[in-house]
């Protein structure tokens, strides 16, 4: 008998469909390392357009993009399914977020309309789906949601998805990345 079992979220192992690996608990957490849009410029020409920092980029100096939390509830589940993504942003706006980055009033801003720029695995095609951006706490990305009418990413972001189907987005990821 475990005494504290309360405190153990329980989370069963997972083991990968494709190559058999085993994880202590399902891996939730994937993303993009840059907007899609930066995968159009020629290498060699990346030094001299692309500005790109963890969680910023800036590309020819007129597409600004910011990178931020995706999050899809796991219904019955204490943890989420997350992807973290780019979304493009208004020059203004992303002169705001710049400015207020280390300020705490920064989660009173409206949400920042923006276009997804980022392919979410499994839920179609999702580049340049309408999406808003959450101001979070100074210093932590914001919070995207997929505002795009009817489409399949913004139902389970607002219903939540079942462990089965969290499962199944994790082994195609995984299967992906293992083919690479």
């Amino acid at each position: 008998m475990k005494l504290f079992r309360f405190l153990n979220k329980n989370n069963p192992a997972f083991k990968c469909d494709c190559c058999g690996k085993e994880y202590k608990e399902i891996p939730l957490c994937f993303g993009a390392d840059y907007p899609y849009h930066y995968l159009s410029i020629p290498k060699s020409e990346l030094e001299e357009r692309v500005e790109l920092e963890k969680s910023l980029c800036v590309i020819d100096d007129t597409h600004f993009f910011h990178r931020g939390r995706l999050i899809i509830p796991i219904n019955n589940y204490p943890d989420e399914l997350i992807f973290n993504v780019w979304t493009s942003i208004s020059k203004e706006n992303f002169e705001k977020r710049m400015d207020l980055w280390n300020d705490e009033k920064r989660t009173k801003e409206e949400p920042y309309f923006g276009w997804l720029q980022t392919n979410v695995p499994t839920y179609g095609e999702t580049i340049n789906i309408k999406a808003i951006a959450l101001e979070e706490a100074a210093g932590k990305i914001p919070t995207i949601k997929s505002i795009e009418e009817n489409h399949k990413l913004t139902i389970d972001q607002q219903n939540g998805i079942s462990y089965s189907k969290a499962k199944k987005i994790v082994s195609f990821i995984l299967a992906q990345e293992h083919s690479t």
